[in-house]
């Protein structure tokens, strides 16, 4: 169909939990999401058919808006005045979503080239095994055969390279026998996106006994990675083993006018299109209940990773395991018991649906959130690298010795903008508090702009984006994001009090404000959504907003909800070892940015 004759679009992301459908509709010229509605999804017992969750869904949009979508179970098309739909697409993360192995040769070159791959292709990475990974091979084996994934993908050996180590890793998985995870009478799919030249041992090792797809090398040469062949494998892949064995799912496909897309993959292409259209680079979080996404787009290179074991609910004891009490507590403005503080934390894990009863209870909820955040980003930067071994020549075994990192891609001084999703930032009381919890964590350089998803509506709008670009990014734009500000910090630091920067706003009506800023604290000017001002900063000797340091800026700024937030905390950002004077900081910032207005 032609994308300009629809009218009327159903979308529908099939999560863990919740089955979420949105109506899309073309006002006048431009598109615009008109109604919502979820529901339970229902892939597991005693429903075991995830399209029951899609229909009471889409009933619930049926209810609000009007208009008849459904006869009996199924849905119209085309629309015609005020019945049916021109089109309908879906995501899906139901039954945990995409989970996948890698396998390459080295660690830190085609094994990470892998999983780059297959987490921009939605997909959650179980493992990553290599021939250098220092694990035995019955090791390989019997963990291959333990985790049971829905798919494996298997790399390593540029065009023309090494071979054995391409056919030693090909021979673990064979010897593993793996079973796939859902569904007992099919074949486990494998990738196989390596060595071009060892693709005739790979077919006679596992071609037998799994269903083996062939394509092009993810690390053809030292120099370049090609991961779009992988990932459009593992997609099909996905439809066609992987969710027909899901419950219902083979009639779910039948109703869609497009394929569907793991869940995680459609929030990515959403990113991906609009720093395409913007020319911006992106840094977007959507921190669940188990896990935390992060997506990034820095020199038009798209990256995704996972933290599996963060998040706020059902992981939330990991993120005070792995972030540490200190850290934790370092947020909070009053004393905390340890033992309280931890049990608290444990009645989440156990009653993930709770939340908080009092502004105490929200700002430890916020806490741990700041550190789940901020532990995700140290992971995606050092997965969202430049690629490694391309400085010299050098043989097989140099390479095997190699363990450095490369370059991380992400540069938060080029950073122009930072979408915040999931429940603890959508759904914040207040969005300068989820706007803080941005800023403590990321610490952005510079001029920055943050938003939030307002009610997580990019996957459906990354699935659009695949038949209707132009829709899902006007709904993307109007509907979907809402702008809170943005932050202004320059890197540097000093002593709390002294000089910082000072700063002049001409506002959209000529009128201007001047002011300036000590070390330590934080200010918030009024900038409403959609209008633009001029800032102009001088920073103080040693402070750099981009232009230098002690050089001035005039920049373009963009309001929000929030509007302007002027941060000269320091980067990286420095709280006062001591208790009492830690505490009285966080009271002056939360004070200054009417973070818990009813607190006292």
């Amino acid at each position: 169909m032609n994308p300009h004759d629809l009218n009327v679009i159903l979308a529908t992301d099939c999560g863990s939990t919740t089955t979420k459908a949105i109506l899309i509709q073309k006002r006048g010229r431009e598109y615009r999401q008109t109604h919502r509605g979820e529901a339970p999804t229902t892939v597991e017992a005693p429903f075991e058919d995830v399209t029951r969750g899609v229909l009471n869904a889409i009933q619930e949009v049926e209810d609000l808006s009007g208009r008849t979508i459904l006869d009996g179970e199924r849905i119209l098309t085309p629309a015609r005045a005020e019945t049916g739909v021109d089109m309908y697409v879906s995501t899906s993360s139901a039954g945990g979503g995409l989970q996948l192995m890698v396998a390459g040769v080295v660690t830190s070159m085609s094994a990470e080239s892998a999983q780059r791959c297959a987490l921009g292709a939605g997909a959650i990475v179980m493992d990553s095994l290599a021939s250098n990974d220092g694990r035995p091979g019955y090791e390989k084996i019997e963990r291959i055969r333990r985790l049971r994934p829905d798919m494996i993908l298997l790399a390593g050996g540029t065009d023309g390279g090494t071979v054995s180590h391409v056919v030693e890793m090909a021979e673990y998985i064979a010897a593993a026998q793996p079973r796939p995870r859902l569904g007992l009478g099919y074949q486990l799919p494998i990738v196989y996106a390596g060595n071009s030249a060892v693709r005739e041992q790979i077919r006679d090792i596992l071609g037998d006994q799994a269903a083996l797809s062939i394509t092009d090398n993810i690390r053809p040469v030292l120099e370049r990675e090609n991961l779009m062949p992988a990932r459009h494998t593992i997609h099909d892949l996905f439809l066609e083993h992987v969710m027909a064995q899901a419950p219902g799912y083979e009639r779910l496909i039948g109703w869609t006018g497009a394929p569907i897309i793991p869940t995680p993959a459609a929030v990515g292409m959403i990113i991906e299109t609009l720093a395409r259209q913007t020319q911006m680079n992106i840094i977007g979080v959507d921190i669940g209940g188990a896990t935390t996404d992060v997506f990034s787009v820095f020199r038009t290179i798209f990256n995704r990773t996972v933290s599996a074991n963060l998040g706020m609910s059902y992981s939330v004891a990991n993120v005070l395991a792995e972030a540490g009490l200190d850290q934790v507590r370092r947020w909070l403005p009053f004393e905390c018991d340890e033992q309280n503080l931890r049990n608290q934390i444990k009645n989440k894990m156990i009653r993930p649906t709770t939340i908080p009863q009092t502004v105490r209870d929200l700002q430890i909820e916020q806490a741990l959130a700041r550190e789940a955040l901020r532990l995700a980003l140290d992971h995606h930067k050092q997965l969202a690298v430049e690629l490694k071994g391309v400085q010299q020549e050098r043989s097989v075994s140099d390479a095997f010795a190699q363990t450095a990192s490369g370059q991380s891609l992400v540069d938060m001084l080029a950073l122009d903008l930072i979408i915040g999703s999931g429940g603890s930032l959508s759904h914040a009381p207040r969005r300068v508090q989820a706007m803080l919890m941005l800023i403590d964590a990321y610490e952005p350089l510079g001029i920055t702009r943050l938003a939030v998803d307002s009610i997580f509506m990019m996957p459906h709008l990354g699935v659009l984006s695949t038949v209707h670009e132009q829709a899902a990014t006007e709904v993307l734009l109007k509907d979907c994001l809402i702008p809170l500000g943005t932050c202004v910090a320059p890197s540097g630091r000093g002593k709390v009090g002294q000089p910082c920067f000072s700063y002049r706003l001409v506002q959209p009506d000529g009128r201007t404000i001047d002011g300036s800023l000590s070390c330590g604290s934080l200010e918030r000017l009024s900038l409403a959504d959609g209008h633009e001002a001029r800032l102009e900063l001088k920073p103080r000797r040693g402070f750099d907003f981009g232009a230098g340091p002690g050089k001035a800026l005039s920049a373009s700024v963009v309001g929000g909800t929030v509007g302007l937030v002027l941060d000269a905390r320091g980067r990286p950002l420095g709280l006062a070892p001591d208790e009492a004077g830690r505490t009285a900081q966080l009271r002056a910032w939360q004070t200054a940015l009417d973070l818990y207005p009813d607190s006292d």
